[in-house]
């Protein structure tokens, strides 16, 4: 489709009124790599209590581990990610995490050993490393400015498909096991002795799609012109948007290149004036994505569920109940994200999320249980579903300026599994400290404070392409240095 109707944005780029269906299929393609990261994230959580008792985990700091140990592997994968996306290109990442995956989870779910479990969840881990940081990068590469919210939140929407199959695949495996029943005769179950594998294992089948689909996407026209391809960047531009389309966006990226030109593309760039208050930035909105505490809510589903007086039968379908919340925001998300725009939509969330915890807190303390936790914990995940959740990562994608892009997403990805695992981690030791209800108190303030940190440092990214954006973040390290 090589149409010309469009806009002419601020500063001449053309952008197609109407991208064709191409953009979408490899976006979709590209999100893939979330979906599976989002299920081997959260299939942890229903998988957990039969694992635990088949391995024979009892303290808090084993427990803590098995759960956080991936994390390791995503920050491992997070900070080769940037290496490598620049080095081998973008797709060929994609299609390297996609095997990981497969290979991890099979050998995970039939780990006879602790350790080999922990070794693959590891191997596990960088795969989530490596697709967490190329796959929104890429599609914020091959994105129109006018779309690229709703492109790049098709990465988050993947999540959270891949976090309910996860939930609804769990719920399907595991086979009800009476309450009350002893220790002895529970190691003996099915779940525990054979369930918790196949929950790990069914993660290989969309991983064997992935990588398959992944061969046929094309690279990014961004990358292919810092490597002096322009041809092949102009030929997938022109697929995206039209040739018009792609004369502007060849004109805007040589102009960016050329820019950055005079400066040796490393890891010292991200400490150029103008670039590390975004980088601090980018890092910042990370951690603040995690301590909002929605992952503990995830991987921790059993614990706070049982706690609010749930039955075992139960709080699969509780857990179940809470992926499709997380899923039908996110769709909403994806509709307004680029009409509303990032910074409104980051501070609502963590307004709405600080509250819904403060109020958990309170009923703890009240001692009510059953429906008002339940409903508290889905009014806090919708919160998050539909802003924090897939807004972070359309920001963390577009604010970099194009030539380091893939360093300074790598390295606040990587503070981003780092702030993960110190909430995994810490999450039973600080429950025991603190109880239900001191620790929701905690989450809810650190919502609180991350919204006015929101409202005081990011500014609005809606409708600009990647280039504007990068000269926006030019002009005010110009402005602030010169006072």
């Amino acid at each position: 489709m090589h149409g010309a109707s469009g806009a002419t944005s601020s500063n001449g780029l053309f952008v197609p009124a109407e991208p064709n269906k191409y953009v979408w299929g490899i976006a979709i393609v590209a999100a893939m790599g979330g979906l599976l990261f989002g299920y081997d994230w959260v299939v942890i959580g229903g998988a957990r209590q039969f694992y635990e008792a088949y391995f024979g985990l009892a303290s808090e700091q084993l427990v803590g581990w098995a759960n956080s140990c991936a994390l390791v592997g995503c920050f491992v994968g997070s900070l080769a990610a940037g290496f490598l996306g620049d080095r081998l290109g973008r797709r060929r990442i994609l299609f390297a995490s996609g095997v990981l995956f497969a290979v991890s989870s099979v050998f995970t779910g039939w780990a006879h050993d602790f350790p080999s479990f922990i070794f693959w969840r590891i191997a596990g881990g960088i795969a989530i490393g490596l697709s967490s940081n190329i796959s929104p990068l890429y599609i914020a590469e091959i994105s129109p400015a006018a779309i690229r919210g709703r492109l790049v939140s098709l990465n988050q929407f993947a999540i959270v498909v891949g976090i309910l199959l996860a939930q609804i695949v769990n719920w399907r495996i595991a086979r009800p096991v009476p309450d009350g029943i002893s220790a002895g005769l529970f190691l003996h179950t099915w779940n525990v002795q054979l369930g918790w594998r196949w929950m790990f294992s069914a993660v290989a089948i969309p991983a064997a799609i992935f990588t398959l689909t992944s061969i046929f996407i094309p690279e990014s026209p961004r990358w292919l012109m810092a490597k002096g391809a322009e041809n092949k960047a102009r030929q997938i531009l022109t697929r995206i948007g039209g040739a018009s389309y792609a004369d502007s966006e060849i004109r805007g990226i040589a102009t960016a290149l050329a820019r950055e030109a005079d400066n040796r593309h490393s890891w010292r760039d991200l400490l150029r004036p103008g670039v590390r208050g975004v980088l601090f930035i980018a890092i910042a909105l990370a951690f603040l994505q995690q301590w909002t505490g929605i992952n503990i809510l995830f991987n921790y589903a059993a614990e706070i569920y049982r706690s609010a007086g749930y039955g075992a039968n139960d709080i699969f379908l509780n857990i179940v109940i809470t992926g499709t919340i997380n899923l039908v925001f996110t769709v909403l998300a994806m509709a307004i994200v680029d009409r509303v725009g990032r910074r409104f939509m980051m501070i609502l969330g963590c307004a709405g999320i600080g509250i819904s915890h403060l109020f958990s807190g309170l009923a703890y303390r009240a001692g009510w249980h059953g429906a008002p936790i339940l409903i508290l914990t889905l009014c806090a995940i919708a919160c998050y579903a539909m802003t924090l959740a897939p807004v972070t990562w359309v920001l963390i994608a577009e604010i970099f300026p194009n030539r380091i892009r893939s360093l300074g997403v790598s390295l606040a990805v990587s503070g981003l599994w780092i702030a993960s695992f110190l909430l995994t981690y810490t999450f039973p030791l600080l429950n025991r400290a603190l109880g239900s209800s001191g620790i929701f108190f905690a989450y809810g303030a650190i919502c609180l404070l991350g919204g006015i940190f929101v409202l005081t440092s990011v500014t609005e990214t809606k409708g600009q392409s990647l280039e504007e954006i990068e000269q926006g973040v030019m002009d005010r390290a110009l402005r602030r240095g010169a006072r």
